[in-house]
């Protein structure tokens, strides 16, 4: 029997990508997905087909910069379905440039959604996993977490912070409660969308074409994470496509 079965999985980021994804394989596996993103129409969809297909999937706007959004996403997985086994915080923001073009609002976006957010989501799970005994926080960073190139310094550094925080958490987790850090190379998703800087825009998506692997690789490895023994926890995969350098 699928350790997935029957878990109870809140997903930010939800709407595309890594998190979409996710929620479609961990439902096909018998997990109860509880979506969570900006975009309403898509995950309502998305909410709609999980069912279609036998699973079981319930949504919310959730915009990760908002720590009530957060708790209300925690909140309506523990009245849906009576507990929350995982937390995968997987939103993220990639609107890369060179510092020398200050842009500053992009800098502010990448720290608030991908380090605060996190805070937020763990802000928001760790009471419920402190009272019921057990959970699973499933942290999104990125190959960007252990390497640092051009054009990338603050994305980089918050995708530093979110290792640090999730190991840091895991230090302080004590033995009932299980940390993960999944850190991707190049995916094929839509990060470079949100990137303003048209020079480095045009090369990102240049990568993506050529190398890129699809979200669904990612998804299976949040699966092998989540079907893990309770005893074990795998603390980090890092997994790239293998063309990357």
């Amino acid at each position: 029997m699928s350790g997935i079965k029957d878990k109870v999985v809140v997903i930010t980021g939800a709407s595309s990508g890594i998190g979409e994804a996710s929620a479609l394989l961990l439902a096909e596996r018998g997990a109860k997905v509880v979506l969570g993103a900006r975009r309403l129409d898509r995950i309502e969809a998305l909410a709609a087909r999980i069912a279609a297909a036998g699973g079981e999937a319930a949504h919310a706007r959730t915009g990760v910069r908002r720590r009530d959004d957060l708790s209300s996403l925690v909140k309506l997985a523990c009245e849906r379905y009576g507990k929350l086994d995982v937390l995968i915080s997987n939103a993220g923001v990639m609107p890369v440039s060179p510092l020398d073009d200050l842009r500053v609002e992009d800098w502010e976006a990448m720290i608030d959604v991908n380090i605060k957010g996190v805070l937020y989501g763990i802000a928001a799970a760790l009471p419920v996993f402190r009272g019921q005994g057990f959970g699973h926080f499933v942290n999104i960073a990125s190959t960007a977490g252990h390497r640092i190139v051009p054009t990338q310094s603050v994305y980089c550094g918050t995708k530093f912070a979110v290792r640090a925080i999730s190991e840091g958490l895991r230090q302080e987790a004590g033995d009932k409660l299980r940390v993960t850090i999944i850190s991707p190379g190049f995916v094929r998703t839509n990060f470079a969308d949100g990137v303003t800087n048209p020079e480095v825009k045009a090369q990102l998506a240049v990568m993506r074409d050529k190398l890129a692997m699809p979200p669904e690789a990612i998804a299976r490895a949040i699966a092998f994470a989540l079907e893990q023994p309770a005893d074990v926890d795998v603390n980090e995969i890092v997994i790239r496509p293998t063309a990357q350098g």
